[in-house]
């Protein structure tokens, strides 16, 4: 069963060299109880480990089931321990921070025995050496006899062929020695025990076979084995291994010794989470309230078509700083020429009768109102107490946009309240905008003729104003035409159209947007009705003719923004003219995307100066918005991160003082047949445990902030609960936390793994 061959080990210390074995042969029994007798230093205790697989020879060879074991990996002498051999340590060696019942389990949970087998072996174990009331116990709450009953227990769970016993006795009083030999040597008739003493009263009074050691050589053998003896029995070598689980329980037992510490440890290692979890709180609450003011406040913000588009993409605002091959701040004596800035940004769009058909079968679902803006002038006239006065403002009014689905709310409804009135978009009409205090401009009341520094709802929408036409308006002088003079007859005259205001609207509360302004929006009719009364008007014709301005007999300036163009020229006049501006008004920011995806489509395959580009306002402001955020973000974030580094370092600290700690510990394991990966393990699951529990901490505790947090911003700002922890980003923080601390933990990890069995039990 097992066989020495001519072993010899020894040991290097600087120059000196112990010989600790010197050819040493023995052969075994499959029971007997062998003891190995000699002095300290003898080499009896090398003997022991080496036949335990703690150590290795340095030559000859350990047989095993006539194998010789020369080829042996790391893995087969875990594999042998675990199942072949039981340990029995003069000092006990049972891991402190585990219960008696734990640690008489862990041989078997090494094996990978399932744990209801595993208890039930245990407890077997414990009652035969009289300790079952106790398996709940820790080993410090135990005698000395009872921590080595406990130690036999081990040794014996797990059905092992050998059994090495090292002093067994020497830590304990006589009748304690007595009761423990009388165990061991119970075991000893169906097992192999070999036990290493220096006491030869308990060997000859015990043991079957004596061999007795003297500076590494065996001296004597009592009961040396024939060659004619036959042994025919096998010893069971199976595969070995700690599950995570198990790792992960004795790491936590061992935390929890440790509580203080450990809280300690956890809480300087949350400080990154913390920071980092407040920032993202803020930055998630930010962002919510910034897209909940765009929702509200720009998701029916335009899309504009116009005559000149305005291109400002991040591409492009890179672009205007120029070419990116000079380099800044050159000392050579040249200028370098670089595209004008207008023509970078700015688009001329040819609204042509093919885009405007394009433009029509556009999906109406999506839009909650439309708006063609087209450059037609009105000739207006108030009359009040001061007289008859031509209204000059009139180009600054806007177009109502028209509402596409008469079933649903258009883009009026939905933010903004009518405060008096009711708009009718089939006449022609003016709609008053007021802000959210219910205040215009001077010069808007004075538009209607009104003044003062109140006026009521009534007044407004009860004054009248007279659209004039241009055959009334303007006198022909040969090709030049004048405007007259005579504002009361123009006002009085029948051909006037007679215009009112039919609405004051005010956005709604919550649209800070739409309520910080004022002014006039006129109906669509109003347009119409001024075009097809104008369309045959005499400067009308007369300005189709000509290509200079006859009101001023001018040529028309062409220029990149000129609105002298003839083109404009005629709307101003009332002619029928392509739109100069459109505003597609989606119903939110899905629409919007449809819109712009559908607008995007007619480009596609065009040259440059054929696309018809539309500028995207609040895209623009979203992407800016978030832009500056995430730009913050990401800054806070990156030096909030400088401490989870830090916590790293820190955690690789820690886990090489609990190294150090469990020396003993891990010597332990080995001894039972852990691997090395087991051992590894062992650390890696600590580091876990604290990389989760820290990083459950630091979330806690940043959640707990939000609290106060959003107090002062309250207090500072008036937004209420700002700061928001989303729980992905917890869940992500706390993955990352235990990734990083598993990190930092693995050096010390590695290096518990690589530590020699036998000087790790020697630690104390």
């Amino acid at each position: 069963m097992l066989e020495l061959k001519k072993i010899n080990k020894s040991y290097r210390t600087g120059t000196f060299i112990q010989h600790a074995l010197k050819d040493v042969s023995i052969e075994f029994r499959k029971n007997e109880f062998v003891a190995i007798l000699g002095a300290s230093g003898s080499g009896k205790t090398t003997l022991l480990n080496i036949i335990g697989g703690l150590d290795r020879y340095d030559s000859g060879d350990l047989i095993i089931n006539n194998k010789s074991t020369k080829k042996f990996k790391n893995i087969d002498w875990d594999r042998y321990r675990n199942n072949c051999i039981g340990f029995i340590f003069q000092s006990y060696n049972l891991i402190p921070h585990i219960s008696i019942q734990d640690n008489v389990e862990m041989g078997m949970t090494l094996s990978g025995v399932n744990s209801k087998t595993r208890k039930k072996k245990a407890i077997e174990a414990l009652k035969k050496v009289g300790l079952l009331e106790h398996a709940h116990k820790k080993p410090n709450q135990l005698s000395g006899g009872q921590m080595q009953r406990v130690a036999i227990a081990r040794a014996l769970v797990n059905d092992p062929d050998i059994i090495l016993a090292d002093e067994p006795t020497g830590a304990l009083d006589t009748k304690t020695s007595v009761q423990i030999m009388d165990l061991i040597q119970e075991i000893a008739k169906d097992k192999l025990v070999i036990m290493v003493t220096h006491n030869p009263d308990l060997a000859n009074q015990y043991a079957t076979r004596i061999i007795e050691f003297q500076d590494g050589k065996k001296m004597s053998d009592s009961n040396p084995i024939e060659k004619n003896e036959k042994d025919d029995s096998n010893l069971r070598i199976r595969k070995t291994s700690m599950s995570f689980t198990t790792a992960l329980k004795l790491s936590f037992n061992n935390i929890k010794t440790k509580k203080g510490r450990t809280l300690l440890t956890a809480f300087a290692s949350s400080i990154g989470i913390i920071g980092i979890g407040l920032i993202l709180s803020l930055s998630n609450g930010f962002k919510i309230e910034v897209d909940r003011f765009e929702k509200d406040s720009l998701s029916q913000a335009p899309v504009i078509i116009s005559t000149q588009s305005m291109n400002m993409s991040e591409e492009m605002i890179e672009s205007m700083e120029g070419r990116n091959d000079l380099e800044k701040y050159p000392t050579d004596k040249k200028i370098y020429i670089q595209e004008d800035v207008a023509t970078q940004i700015l688009h001329t769009n040819i609204l042509s009768k093919e885009y405007l058909s394009y433009l029509k079968k556009i999906d109406t679902k999506n839009l909650a109102g439309i708006s063609y803006q087209t450059p037609t002038g009105f000739t207006i006239i108030n009359h009040s107490e001061k007289g008859y006065q031509l209204v000059t403002n009139s180009s600054f009014w806007t177009l109502l946009p028209t509402n596409p689905n008469q079933n649903e709310n258009g883009i009026i409804e939905d933010n903004y309240d009518i405060l008096a009135g009711e708009i009718n978009e089939e006449e022609p009409g003016l709609i008053l905008q007021v802000d959210s205090k219910n205040q215009i401009y001077a010069s808007t009341l004075a538009t209607l003729g009104l003044s003062g520094t109140e006026v009521s709802f009534d007044d407004i929408l009860n004054q009248e104003l007279k659209v004039i036409l241009n055959d009334d308006y303007y006198i022909q002088y040969g090709d030049h035409f004048v405007p007259s003079q005579d504002l009361e007859k123009l006002y009085q005259n029948q051909n006037s159209i007679t215009l009112k205001v039919q609405a004051i609207i005010r956005g709604k509360e919550g649209k800070e947007i739409l309520t910080s302004g004022s002014g006039f929006a006129y109906t669509n009719r109003l347009t119409e009705l001024v075009i097809e009364k104008n369309k045959n008007s005499k400067i009308v014709l007369a300005q189709q003719e000509k290509d200079y301005n006859i009101l001023t007999n001018q040529p028309f300036e062409e220029g990149l923004m000129s609105t002298n163009t003839k083109e404009m020229m005629l709307g101003y006049l009332g002619a029928e003219v392509s739109p100069s501006v459109i505003y597609l008004y989606p119903k939110d920011f899905d629409a919007k995307e449809e819109i712009t995806t559908y607008l995007d489509q007619y480009n596609q395959g065009k040259e440059e100066k054929e696309m018809v580009e539309y500028t995207d306002m609040a895209s623009m402001i979203s992407s800016l918005s978030g832009n500056i955020m995430d730009a913050i973000t990401v800054v806070l974030v990156a030096f909030s991160s400088i401490s989870l580094v830090v916590s790293s370092i820190m955690i690789a600290i820690i886990t090489y003082i609990s190294v150090l700690e469990r020396t003993k510990e891990i010597g332990i394991l080995r001894a039972l047949g852990a691997r090395k990966k087991d051992i590894k393990r062992v650390f890696n699951a600590e580091t876990f445990l604290i990389g989760l529990f820290s990083g459950l901490l630091g979330i806690i505790i940043a959640y707990l902030l939000t609290i106060p947090t959003n107090q002062i911003i309250e207090n500072l700002s008036g937004l209420a609960n700002v700061a928001k922890l989303n729980i992905i980003h917890a869940i992500i923080l706390i993955i990352i936390n235990v990734i990083l601390t598993v990190i930092g933990g693995a050096i010390p990890s590695k290096m518990a793994s690589k530590k020699d069995p036998v000087e790790a039990l020697r630690t104390e």
